[in-house]
């Protein structure tokens, strides 16, 4: 079955979440986004994982459904679907190796209830579960690898957003340099990584040491209207084991949904106190230092990634998955009528798309041009095609700021009457 799935999101007790990300809520927005399978996010935390099995009913494979008198009744008719959980967390691991403070963060998928209890009560003698929904533990990342395959060997644990500067693997300022560095004799139980919103499958492929690894992407979302950012494609059945075995030898692994990775927030190098964007090259003509202020600039993933590539940009692995770019809807239908994202108009037409076309993923990646336009949005329907062929401007992310995306120049946004071809 060709299915969706979004599995690193964040729940309400996370910092700097949203109060809305409730089972029930994820539920609904998956729906409009067309996502099958979401991550429940954060079952380290106390209170996230008693709600958890208070609101979600085990299926027998794995995965979890919501309960009855949980489910919203304001799912846009044009989306209903299934939808189901599958537990998820993420740890943030602080500690010294080789002579450098390491800031590894990674992503753990647990098969059952009873498989997450047994890994939370481990990591409780480490450290304080109940202070955030992504715990920070002073604990070595190859350790927290150890614990997970003793106590619950159907777990997975996967590096998150492997290449972001300040928490990942591969960070600039306090990852490795490879897979083996970080978790030593474990490394072969490590099948997968996050790429992240600032990489892509293309910028990892020039790592020759990656080939082996399935290339995962999640939203990471911290409020209900972000999941889907990033997602995967799978072609298996929707059961626990099925999509991690996907993961392990990718078969079934249709691919991924990814960012434009100049959208992120650490594609280029920067600083973002003095307003300053850096390609790698700028970086190094400045011996790694901000232009105005003398202070080191943080160096990003574009940089880094040319840092450990062994091969040239533009090749593909043999047996890669593809991967698609995408711009959220939201962020299109700003773009197109020049309103900030977060604005009524721009949620009034995204409904509007939705009720009339179907879920997100459907408008942005299946549904012909023609039938935006003949639904009456001729404008984004121009936007939409032009993001599907990549035809689009970004104002490169960098040192934790978003990229700015350009899709239509001002003349395509008028007619020649002068007058706006949206509806």
């Amino acid at each position: 079955m060709h299915f969706i799935a979004d599995l690193h999101i964040h729940s309400k007790y996370s910092r700097a979440t949203s109060p809305g990300m409730s089972p029930e809520s994820l539920w609904r927005w998956a729906q409009i986004k067309g996502i099958s399978v979401i991550g429940t996010g954060d079952f380290t935390h106390p209170a996230w994982l008693e709600e958890l099995q208070e609101k979600l009913q085990p299926l027998g494979n794995g995965l979890f459904s919501l309960k009855d008198a949980w489910r919203p009744k304001d799912v846009p008719a044009s989306c209903r679907s299934d939808v189901f959980f599958l537990l998820s967390a993420e740890i943030s691991c602080i500690y010294r190796k080789n002579d450098r403070t390491r800031k590894i963060h990674s992503i753990l998928f647990a098969p059952s209830f009873e498989a997450a209890i047994r890994l939370n009560a481990a990591l409780s003698e480490i450290g304080n579960l109940k202070a955030d929904g992504r715990p920070i533990l002073g604990l070595d990342a190859e350790r927290l690898l150890r614990i997970v395959l003793d106590r619950s060997p159907e777990s997975m644990l996967v590096p998150a957003h492997a290449w972001t500067p300040h928490f990942s693997i591969f960070g600039a300022a306090s990852g490795f340099d490879s897979i083996e560095e970080c978790f030593g004799d474990l490394a072969p139980h490590i099948h997968a990584i996050e790429t992240g919103l600032s990489s892509d499958p293309a910028m990892n492929w020039r790592l020759s040491a990656l080939d082996r690894i399935t290339l995962i992407s999640n939203s990471d979302a911290h409020s209900p209207s972000k999941i889907g950012r990033e997602a995967n494609v799978l072609d298996t059945g929707i059961s626990y084991p099925e999509i991690l075995d996907a993961f392990r030898d990718r078969k079934g692994f249709a691919g991924t949904i990814e960012f434009f990775p100049e959208e992120g927030k650490y594609h280029y190098d920067g600083h973002r106190a003095c307003a300053v964007s850096m390609t790698p090259d700028e970086t190094l003509r400045h011996g790694g230092l901000c232009p105005v202020c003398g202070k080191k600039v943080t160096v990003g993933v574009m940089h880094r990634v040319a840092l450990l590539a062994d091969r040239e940009a533009g090749g593909r692995p043999e047996g890669a998955p593809p991967f698609r770019s995408i711009i959220p809807l939201a962020e299109v239908i700003a773009e197109t009528v020049q309103k900030g994202v977060n604005t009524k108009t721009v949620n009034d037409l995204y409904f509007s798309l939705i009720n009339l076309l179907g879920n997100e993923f459907r408008i942005l990646l299946d549904t012909p041009v023609p039938d935006i336009q003949q639904a009456g949005y001729a404008l984004i329907a121009a936007a939409v095609d032009k993001m599907r062929a990549g035809d689009v401007q970004i104002a490169p992310g960098y040192d934790g700021e978003y990229g700015r995306v350009k899709i239509l120049e001002k003349l395509e946004r008028l007619s020649p009457k002068g007058q706006s071809p949206l509806f």
